[in-house]
């Protein structure tokens, strides 16, 4: 169950909450080495697992199932190396964005410069 839920990324107390059960009582029963079936099936649906992978635990066959059964669908899980953007264009962009924002300040200070000369000529 332990190596199961870390593999998974899972902490103690997320597994605690699904279960109604303390963080120490999680940790008491990642001890134990059979889990009675009513609980065995709790706690494997509270990994989002088959039980089958928590009581045949092999650690190459679990890695298999539990990628082959993962049922959510945020895709937190999934890596994408192949991005649907081009990330030279990304920084083209903010490139681009960080020039226009510098060319604007640099447009306010002239207007800030010609505004005091335009003071201090008043002045004189």
């Amino acid at each position: 169950m332990k190596r199961i839920r870390e593999m998974l990324g899972i902490k103690q107390e997320s597994i605690a909450v699904g279960l109604g059960l303390t963080q120490q009582a999680v940790s008491q029963l990642e001890q134990k080495e059979t889990l009675d079936e009513p609980l065995l099936e709790k706690v494997a649906k509270s990994l989002g697992v088959p039980e089958e992978a928590i009581q045949n635990f092999n650690e190459e066959t679990a890695i298999n199932i539990i990628a082959n059964t993962i049922t959510n669908h945020d895709q937190a899980a999934v890596v994408n190396y192949y991005p649907t953007f081009n990330p030279i264009d990304k920084i083209v962009e903010l490139y681009d964005e960080k020039i226009a924002l510098y060319e604007r300040m640099l447009a306010m200070e002239r207007e800030k410069n010609d505004l005091l000369q335009k003071l201090l000529n008043s002045k004189e």
